[in-house]
């Protein structure tokens, strides 16, 4: 897990329902600076939903993106502790809503395939609460100017972050591209099955045909003259 590097299983912090005849509940530890990265199936026709509680004034940012099946989208919308909906986006491939909270209690976020009958999806989600701490001590507080070798740690540590970000991003691509290269090995495969049948019928007909064509007998000659 990135950026603070909560565990990817614990006790307390997020729980996870389904609105189906399933229930999943996932315990996840969320302290601090931290959060959980996920991938999970979403079933067609059917959402999935996971709850954190947040204390007031908490930064989160929620970050998902459908791996595989259909269209690659999904319906992903964010409730508050009173059920208001603070994001709501419908069919997106991916996307990232980052938001202060502004109550305490348990915010709501939920994977809905509702509107797809038959796709079954693959969604990732990466979700970070917190605000990321210094990586010098006192550094908010300072009044002097960074030295040349705290410069040069802040962006190293700017620049790792913009690599785990981007390796997120290309694992995840890779991960769609090998499952259309999968679904259209498959097609070609099937396709291919089909031209060997149609083409092994055509030829045994042009072989009966054919054969039909020296084995017809020709009509039997008249009686012996007298």
């Amino acid at each position: 897990v990135r950026r603070g590097g909560a565990e990817r299983a614990g006790s307390g912090g997020m729980r996870a329902g389904s609105d189906g005849m399933r229930a999943v509940v996932l315990a996840l530890l969320l302290c601090g600076t931290g959060g959980t990265e996920l991938t999970f199936e979403l079933p067609d026709s059917d959402r999935q939903c996971f709850h954190q509680e947040l204390e007031r004034g908490t930064k989160f940012t929620l970050d998902y993106q459908v791996i595989t099946g259909g269209h690659y989208d999904v319906d992903c919308f964010v409730e508050d502790p009173n059920g208001r909906m603070i994001y709501k986006e419908t069919k997106k491939q991916y996307d990232s809503f980052p938001h202060r909270t502004e109550l305490q209690g348990v915010y709501t976020f939920c994977f809905s395939n509702e509107f797809s009958t038959f796709s079954h999806k693959t969604v990732y989600f990466d979700f970070q609460v917190g605000d990321e701490p210094p990586i010098l001590p006192d550094m908010s507080n300072r009044v002097t100017a960074l030295t040349q070798m705290e410069s040069a740690c802040v962006t190293i540590h700017e620049a790792l972050n913009t690599v785990i970000d981007s390796q997120t991003h290309y694992r995840l691509r890779e991960a769609q591209d090998r499952s259309r290269a999968e679904d259209l090995n498959g097609r070609v495969s099937y396709w291919s099955v089909g031209e060997t049948f149609i083409l092994f019928v055509v030829s045994v007909g042009q072989v009966m045909l054919l054969k039909s064509f020296f084995t017809e007998k020709r009509p039997g000659s008249g009686g012996a003259s007298t």
